[in-house]
């Protein structure tokens, strides 16, 4: 597939200070992809990405990636702030929970696969680490959401997801969440995720962000069983 390639530079950026080894994915939350676009390359609003993926597959360019977007905002990951700075940032054209969260398009999202796939291929960039910007910012943020179709990124090469990613094979077996340890909120913390009291945020805040990427048939915030299980398989990769 050949993308659809637009140049649209946003004066929105920085000098890096750390090495790139994080994919965050986000979606615009504006009623136009317009909109979007222009709030993202305007100096008044000092955000940005580094791409922008439009519904029919279009894939806007804002800023060269050996530069740091403004994309994450306050941010933790593994005890470190400040993700901008070791991150590449894609936005989803979507206008999301507060204006009609949609289904992403199947466009987008083959634009989105080609387009990660390239960039995972330039930066050692762990599956891991290939994360929502919920799950930086969970006190802040929904976005990109439990739409986003993360088992089939996953099943290209494109993040993590128990059973298929590298690693992890099999169904989710519930009795993992024994072998690794019953301590969901020590596990969470394992894995990336800012919980309390290091982080002041509740933690069923941060356990919903955890649903909405990895379990998103239910997102109620409860650290349940299957939670467990597969925050222990997600571990054992």
């Amino acid at each position: 597939m050949a993308l659809n390639i637009v140049d649209r530079p946003s004066p929105n950026h920085d000098a890096r200070d750390a090495a790139i080894d994080m994919l965050v994915l986000h979606y615009t939350g504006m009623k136009t992809a317009d909109e979007a676009l222009a709030r993202l390359c305007d100096p008044a609003a000092k955000v940005s990405a580094h791409y922008t993926i439009d519904r029919d597959g279009c894939v806007y360019v804002h800023v060269p990636e050996e530069r740091r977007a403004w994309h994450a905002g306050a941010s933790v990951w593994k005890g470190k702030s400040g993700v901008n700075a070791c991150s590449i940032g894609v936005e989803l054209v979507n206008p999301g929970h507060e204006f009609g969260y949609i289904p992403f398009a199947d466009d987008q999202i083959a634009s989105l696969t080609e387009l990660a796939q390239g960039i995972l291929a330039r930066h050692a960039i762990p599956a891991r680490r290939v994360l929502a910007h919920s799950d930086v910012a969970p006190g802040r943020k929904t976005d990109p959401g439990e739409l986003l179709p993360w088992k089939r990124l996953a099943e290209n090469g494109i993040g993590l997801w128990p059973g298929i990613s590298p690693h992890l094979s099999g169904e989710v077996d519930p009795r993992n969440a024994d072998r690794v340890g019953g301590d969901f909120t020590g596990n969470l913390a394992r894995f990336g995720y800012g919980v309390p009291p290091a982080a002041d945020i509740p933690l069923e805040t941060v356990v919903a962000a955890f649903q909405r990427h990895f379990r998103p048939s239910r997102i109620d915030g409860v650290a349940d069983a299957e939670c467990g299980a597969i925050l222990a398989d997600l571990l054992a990769g």
